[in-house]
């Protein structure tokens, strides 16, 4: 990643303010409040001189920072474009409602501001038919490639979701090459045939300049979704590392000379297990083409992210795909979520958290005829019913209060930044927590703090009892009080940028951090995650994932 760093030289007087807590976001075990937005008013959360910590002790250390955090979002497949085009026809008003409430970043809000979004190239398993971009066997020369393949729908959809958010991250990844580039000369299921790689690199390279004719600017490109899966039942594609980095390193070259050199690609996009292989082996041979890799939640557990991490640092991580299925328990797939994807991935390292489908209906429908890849049914971010309603799922809300905290505070102003933070006290386990800086638009302006919490004390001796956890906030030597509910709770203060300031331009951000030195400021491409700092889930649980000839995932909850 390129980055370039202005020497600390700024030096303003600080006015002595306390800090305050206006801002409070929560979602509770029970559902009383729903991502529902509280503003204290004339009685904020006031920092004080520190007395006695609570049952729970937050530590927040803004002079250790890490990655940026550039969003949450899901997968805009066939099938969800379908369900949201289906709503637009029937009832506007709704349509545009949800997809305000989905994805404006407006700072105050009352939306998630979801900020990437994953598009397949081609069909996947949520798509009405087979069809890649090609189908003509032999094609080498793709004069047969049309992006009009895709439905229509699936662009109406993509515009009106870039209205509403013109920020959104665009990443495209194809669950499979044409049929005819593989030894089955089928999309589904198979293996790759080297022979294909120029010419599906070229493929890939008319992919984007396709997305760019419709008006769309894409931020990433991969080369297969889950190399590692070989399901016959809907597309997919076995794609060995040299493979992949072979057709990585062409079209990066391609990319290049063809105005695309600002579009990353990613590479590996499979399962947790397999972090200290496939992505490591990829990079070895395919490194100056990849700015990064994806994982999935299938299989292995968050923490594998770390291999990946120690063997590269300065390569990026995103989370980019996990589904719940319909029949789970609402809760205990809200603790899930959050200990392991919007607060533990994040805490591996990762710049985003997404989930599968966007939209499917109550059934998990519609899916490619014949596929066997959801077993119960997957669950998208939201429900859409035939008569034109909708209802937003678990998905949402552990997204939406992760969302809250990293959004740019300042129209185009730069994105949240994870810092440094650790939870003492004897109810130091009752807490999962992350924290984040957000930088200003104009360097003078006060930084914005956010913590994620998820209270997840519902079996405090042994048996069911939610209980809150009062807990006390630790920062630069200032102490507040909160008391957390059973659930998840996004809350933020402003600080001003204190001492000597240093401006890091990274990803096309200019962010101006507080506290920081030469000596104290710590960029993500130079720092581990403490590999302690993220606990494996304790309890029982239940099992949501999709059956896509994997091992299933199960997860226990504490």
């Amino acid at each position: 990643m390129r980055f370039t760093i202005f020497a600390s030289v700024v030096t303003f007087a600080v006015p002595i303010l306390s800090q305050q807590i206006f801002d409070i976001w929560s979602t509770t075990w029970d559902r009383s409040q729903a991502f529902t937005y509280s503003n204290l008013g004339s009685n904020p959360v006031q920092f004080k001189s520190p007395g006695p910590i609570g049952s729970a002790d937050i530590v927040v250390n803004d002079a250790q920072t890490y990655q940026s955090v550039w969003g949450f979002g899901a997968s805009l497949t066939d099938s969800s474009a379908l369900i949201l085009n289906n709503l637009k026809i029937k009832n506007s008003n709704s349509y545009w409602k949800l997809l305000k409430y989905l994805f404006d970043p407006t700072d105050g809000a009352n939306s998630a501001g979801f900020s990437y979004l994953r598009i397949p190239l081609g069909a996947s398993d949520f798509s009405a038919t087979v069809y890649s971009f090609d189908d003509v066997s032999g094609d080498t020369s793709l004069k047969h490639f049309n992006i009009n393949k895709a439905p229509s729908y699936l662009f109406t959809v993509l515009n009106d979701i870039r209205s509403v958010n013109p920020a959104i991250r665009i990443h495209l990844l194809p669950w499979s090459p044409p049929g005819w580039m593989k030894d089955t000369g089928t999309m589904n299921g198979g293996n790759f045939l080297s022979k294909y790689s120029t010419v599906y690199a070229n493929y890939l390279l008319k992919s984007l300049q396709a997305f760019k004719s419709k008006g769309v600017n894409v931020y990433a490109i991969g080369i297969q979704n889950e190399p590692e899966n070989y399901n016959p039942t809907y597309p997919t594609c076995v794609m060995t590392p040299a493979q992949e980095a072979q057709i990585a390193k062409t079209l990066r070259t391609l990319m290049n000379n063809n105005g695309f050199s600002g579009v990353k690609i990613i590479g590996y996009d499979h399962n947790w297990v397999d972090g200290s292989g496939y992505p490591i082996d990829l990079m070895n041979d395919g490194s100056s083409a990849f700015a990064g890799v994806a994982f999935h939640c299938y299989a292995g557990s968050v923490a594998q992210q770390d291999a990946f991490h120690a063997a590269y640092p300065k390569k990026d991580i995103f989370f980019t795909e996990c589904s719940g299925v319909y029949g789970s328990d609402w809760w205990s797939d809200l603790k899930w979520y959050m200990d392991n994807i919007f607060i533990g991935a994040i805490e591996h390292n990762s710049h985003t958290g997404l989930m599968w489908n966007l939209a499917l209906d109550g059934n998990g429908q519609p899916m490619l005829p014949g596929t066997n890849s959801c077993s119960p049914p997957c669950r998208p971010v939201v429900t859409v019913n035939s008569d034109g309603s909708w209802s937003v799922n678990q998905e949402f809300y552990a997204m939406a209060q992760a969302s809250k905290a990293i959004l740019p505070r300042d129209a185009g102003g730069p994105w949240g930044k994870r810092i440094g933070v650790s939870v003492g006290g004897n109810q130091n386990w009752a807490l999962r927590v992350g924290a984040y800086v957000t930088g200003r638009a104009n360097s003078n302006d006060w930084l914005r703090y956010s913590l994620v919490v998820l209270n997840w004390n519902d079996y405090p001796n042994g048996g069911w009892s939610p209980t809150p956890v009062k807990t006390t906030i630790e920062f630069r030597g200032k102490q507040a009080t909160y008391t957390f509910p059973v659930g998840i709770t996004t809350l933020w203060w402003y600080a001003p940028n204190q001492g000597h300031s240093k401006r890091v331009d990274l990803d096309g951000e200019s962010i101006v951090f507080a506290n920081a030195t030469e000596a104290e400021i710590t960029f993500a491409e130079d720092i581990s995650a403490d590999p302690d700092s993220a606990e494996e889930p304790l309890d029982e649980g239940v099992i949501y994932s999709k059956s896509n000839g994997e091992k299933i995932r199960s997860a226990k909850f504490r």
